[in-house]
C-alpha cells in the first residue's frame, strides 16, 4: 500500500455537517498519479515508488526525462517518490488514485508556503517594535539591539533578524479527510494547507496519528 499521492491545492471552502456545523476545507486535487520507477534495495539502497504527477508539453521536457518516462508512457510535470508498504504490488505505468485514501483518515500534507519576499522583523517574527516617543523618531518598525559589544563581540547564528521570509518547505500535520470525489480526484480536507492556489502538494498518511 502507498503511503502517499501527489497533488495541487485548488482552493478552500466549507461544508456543512448533518448537524448543521461549518466545516472549513480545502480542495486538493490528488491524483490521477502514475508510477514512473521503483527503488529497490539491491539497487539503490532502500525501497519507494517514484510518482508522476501534472501534465507538461513534449517540447519542455528534455530528452533524457522523456527516455526515463517512457517506460510509464506518460510525461509528467513532477515527480517525487513516497513510500510504500510492498514494492511488488506495483509496476511502471501503474495509476495511483485518491482511492488509496479513506473518509475520517488522518494525513500529512507538505506543500510549500508563499513567498513574501525581503520582510522585516515586526512582520517576519512579531517583534512590536520600538516606542513612538522619547525621541524615537525613526524606531518602530527597528529589530534593537541584536547583541552585546565586548561580549561576544559578534552577532550569534539564528538571531532573529530581517530577511526572506517564506518559500519554505511546510508540513501540517494530521488533517482529517471529510469528503472523497473518486469521479473528480478531488480530496476535501479539513483545516488549511500551505501554498498558493494550483500549487504542488504531497498528501500522506498521518506520521503522527492522533486518535480521538
Amino acid at each position: 500500500m502507498l503511503n502517499g499521492i501527489l497533488g495541487r491545492k485548488i482552493g478552500m471552502t466549507q461544508i456543512f455537517t448533518e448537524k448543521g456545523e461549518t466545516i472549513p476545507v480545502t480542495v486538493i486535487e490528488a491524483g490521477p498519479c502514475v508510477v514512473t520507477q521503483l527503488r529497490t534495495k539491491d539497487k539503490d539502497g532502500y525501497e519507494a515508488v517514484q510518482l508522476g504527477f501534472g501534465e507538461i508539453k513534449p517540447r519542455k521536457v528534455t530528452k533524457p526525462i522523456q527516455g526515463h518516462l517512457k517506460a510509464a508512457g506518460r510525461l509528467v510535470r513532477f515527480m517525487r517518490e513516497v513510500k510504500t508498504t510492498d514494492l511488488n504490488a506495483h509496476t511502471v505505468g501503474d495509476v495511483v488514485n485518491v482511492d488509496i485514501f479513506q473518509l475520517g483518515e488522518k494525513i500529512d500534507v507538505v506543500g510549500t508556503s508563499k513567498g513574501r519576499g525581503f520582510a522585516g522583523v515586526v512582520k517576519r517574527h512579531g517583534f512590536r517594535g520600538g516606542p513612538a516617543t522619547h525621541g524615537q523618531s525613526d524606531r518602530h518598525r527597528a529589530p534593537g539591539s541584536i547583541g552585546s559589544g565586548t561580549t561576544p563581540g559578534r552577532v550569534w547564528k539564528n538571531m532573529r533578524m530581517a530577511g526572506r521570509m517564506g518559500n519554505d518547505r511546510v508540513t501540517v500535520q494530521n488533517l482529517e479527510v471529510v469528503k472523497i470525489d473518486l469521479e473528480r480526484h478531488v480530496i476535501l480536507v479539513k483545516g488549511s494547507v500551505p501554498g498558493a492556489k494550483n500549487g504542488l502538494v504531497m498528501v500522506s498518511r498521518a506520521a503522527k496519528a492522533t486518535k480521538k
